[in-house]
């Protein structure tokens, strides 16, 4: 790499810690035409347009930097840089869809794995330190696939808040959450808030960095916090994120502050009367279930547990269909490209789109020539992704072999033995 001056070499610091910041990204690139660094210049401004598509500024550098003389120069042999870019010519060849833009167009739900933003924050006077999320429409039809996952949430959860009278008749108790476990990057967090629009309820998220503190009995003042806000809000679904992490095991927090926060949690998921968590329902996520607290697992706590794997052909190909929905594609067969990515998770998807669009991009930036996205991209793409629930599963293997107490990891058992790796 050449060599830069102190100020370009902070710059890149400042970009790389904040990659969406469009316009610190310009003037990196800006300083590297100056410099005479035109290569870097083009890849900067390439990545700046792909943040900013109608970015005039990011377009004009462009185009100075491509028109540019090239330092160092290229071999003889290699092709020479286009003069300046059309940006006119290059909409007028992308235009608004190309049609087809995927092979087949079935009506398919939107992704597991789409992020969703919320239509409001609750009550505006509640002035609590947690923001609480009205409900935004998102429903389990919005979940792509997932059919065995949909079901025992609705046999475990739905089923009973949705009727009243046979839940009375029955006598159904509503006491007790729900555990979601699985390898990361599947959806958890995303079905949680489908749970919550199921419900018609707001929505509050905590981790544990909305609770932990450094001064004794703040932590545990937190976390009763946490569950006020939650029955002030009521209906409200209130969703702790890496319980691992909140409710870790107590005999490996001896030692910690971190043991009387998880005797609150305990405290709070009793409620201090048998009315007090009416119309507050508990769900976490954790990727370690057998690392948290068996007390939380307790009945009238988290009893209800649902194994979230990665996601099936069906809903491969709807988390597929919405990252790329607003990208200039081109034949996109989803069906086969699902096909060719089982094991993905949602996460992995994602960004296996991504990297298609950063190959298109960055081909089309040094051709000068705005190309489609089209399947080469996205199986090349698929074959550099390797699935990220490998590691996850590799260690829940010895969990569901060694430590399937009572049966309570029996759906794992059944799907590893199901792909063959148990």
């Amino acid at each position: 790499m050449p060599d830069h001056s102190p100020l370009i070499q902070s710059l890149r610091t400042a970009v790389a810690g904040a990659p969406d910041d469009v316009p610190l990204r310009l003037h990196l690139a800006e300083l590297l035409i100056a410099g005479g660094h035109h290569d870097e210049a083009v890849a900067e401004a390439a990545v700046a347009l792909q943040h900013a598509p109608g970015d005039a500024q990011a377009r004009e550098l462009m185009v100075r930097a491509m028109g540019a003389p090239q330092t160092p120069q290229p071999p003889a042999d290699s092709p020479a840089p286009p003069a300046g870019f059309n940006w006119k010519a290059a909409e007028d060849q992308v235009g608004d869809v190309v049609p087809p833009r995927f092979v087949e167009t079935p009506q398919t739900p939107k992704a597991a794995e789409a992020p969703q933003t919320a239509d409001g924050s609750g009550d505006p006077g509640d002035a609590s330190a947690w923001e609480v999320e009205a409900p935004d429409g998102v429903r389990l039809a919005d979940v792509g696939g997932m059919r065995d996952v949909k079901d025992r949430l609705e046999a475990a959860f739905l089923a009973p808040l949705r009727n009243p009278e046979l839940r009375k008749l029955y006598g159904k108790s509503l006491r007790g959450g729900l555990l979601l476990y699985g390898p990361p990057g599947c959806g958890k967090t995303f079905i949680a808030r489908a749970v919550a629009g199921e419900l018609g309820a707001n929505f509050l998220s905590i981790s544990i960095n909305d609770v932990l503190d450094m001064w004794m009995g703040n932590s545990e003042r937190n976390m009763h916090e946490v569950f006020e806000t939650a029955r002030r809000q009521a209906p409200c679904v209130l969703f702790l994120d890496e319980l691992d992490a909140l409710g870790a095991k107590r005999s490996r927090t001896a030692h910690s502050g971190m043991r009387n926060t998880v005797n609150q949690l305990l405290t709070e998921l009793d409620g201090i009367d048998a009315d007090a968590n009416e119309g507050v329902f508990v769900l976490a996520a954790t990727n370690v279930p057998w690392d948290v607290d068996n007390a939380l697992r307790r009945p009238g706590r988290l009893d209800r547990t649902i194994l979230v794997l990665p996601p099936d052909a069906p809903a491969r190909e709807a988390i597929l269909r919405y990252h790329l929905r607003d990208r200039p594609v081109a034949n996109i067969d989803l069906r086969k490209l699902a096909k060719a990515t089982d094991g993905l998770s949602g996460a992995d998807l994602a960004h296996l789109c991504e990297a298609a669009a950063e190959r298109a991009l960055l081909d089309s930036a040094r051709t000068g020539t705005v190309r489609m996205i089209g399947m080469q991209d996205l199986t090349a793409a698929a074959a550099a992704v390797p699935p990220s629930s490998d590691p996850w599963f590799a260690s829940a293997r010895n969990v569901a072999m060694f430590a399937n107490e009572g049966g309570m990891y029996d759906d794992l058992v059944t799907y590893l033995k199901k792909k063959r790796k148990l």
